[in-house]
C-alpha cells in the first residue's frame, strides 16, 4: 500500500531554503484545528490542543487505512499566530498571542470521518480540547516563506527582516496570520537543530 506523505506530495509547501525568502501560492487545504490563547510554553490549553490533534489525526490515519485502503503519514504540527499588535511577534510577547494549532489532512478525509474519529478518540481517553477541535479549510494564496533552523525564540530577527525590509521593498502587506510549520519533532530534536518554516500570506499594497 502506497503511503501518502503531504511533505512529499506538496513539497513546495513543506520545504523552503534558509538562505532567502521565497514566494509560493498556497491552495486550499483542510486541517484539524484547535484555537487558543497565551504562551504555548505554559498554557495548559496549548498542551491539551496538541494532545487532541494528534489523537484524532492518528485515529483518522488508522480508519482511512482500514476502511479505504489508503494510508498516510500524519502531517507535521502547524500553527497560526496572531496578536492585536503585530510587534508582539518580533518582541516574542507570547502572553499576547492568539493561536490555532493544526494538522493538515489528505483531501479524501471527510467531515463525517473526522466526526467519527473525534468520537472514537474521546471514547478512549479524556481529551479536554476535543470540544474545541474543528475541521477547517484554509486558502492562504500568495505567501512568503523561509526555513528557520534553531531555537523558536531566535525567529525574531528573521521576522523583523520579513516585516520591515522584504515586504516593504516588494510592495507587499499582510494578508493573513503568521504561519509556522514545525518540520522537526520538538520532543526528539535538540533546539539548535529544529527546522521550522515561517510563512506569511501577503498581498500587493494598494496604489496610492
Amino acid at each position: 500500500m502506497e503511503k501518502y506523505d503531504v511533505k512529499v506530495a506538496r513539497k513546495e509547501l513543506y520545504s523552503a531554503p534558509a538562505s532567502d525568502f521565497t514566494v509560493i501560492d498556497v491552495p486550499e487545504l483542510r486541517y484539524l484545528a484547535v484555537d487558543g490563547h497565551g504562551d504555548p510554553n505554559t498554557a495548559v490549553a496549548y498542551a491539551e490542543a496538541i494532545e487532541a490533534l494528534y489523537s484524532v489525526a492518528y485515529t483518522l490515519k488508522f480508519a482511512s487505512k482500514k476502511t479505504l485502503g489508503r494510508d498516510f503519514v500524519v502531517g507535521p504540527l502547524e500553527g497560526l499566530w496572531r496578536a492585536a499588535d503585530l510587534g508582539a511577534f518580533v518582541a516574542r510577547d507570547k502572553d499576547a498571542w492568539d493561536w490555532t494549532a493544526m494538522i493538515v489532512q489528505p483531501d479524501w478525509i471527510t467531515d463525517e470521518m473526522v466526526a467519527a474519529a473525534v468520537e472514537d478518540a474521546g471514547a478512549k481517553k479524556p481529551l479536554p480540547a476535543l470540544d474545541r477541535l474543528s475541521f477547517v479549510s484554509l486558502t492562504e494564496g500568495t505567501s512568503v516563506q523561509i526555513l528557520h533552523v534553531g531555537f523558536y525564540d531566535d525567529e525574531a530577527p528573521t521576522l523583523a527582516r520579513l516585516h520591515e525590509e522584504y515586504m516593504p521593498a516588494h510592495g507587499l502587506t499582510f494578508n493573513g496570520d503568521h504561519h509556522e510549520i514545525y518540520l522537526s519533532d520538538a520532543r526528539r530534536t535538540p533546539p539548535a537543530r529544529r527546522k521550522t518554516i515561517l510563512r506569511q500570506p501577503v498581498r500587493a499594497l494598494s496604489a496610492p
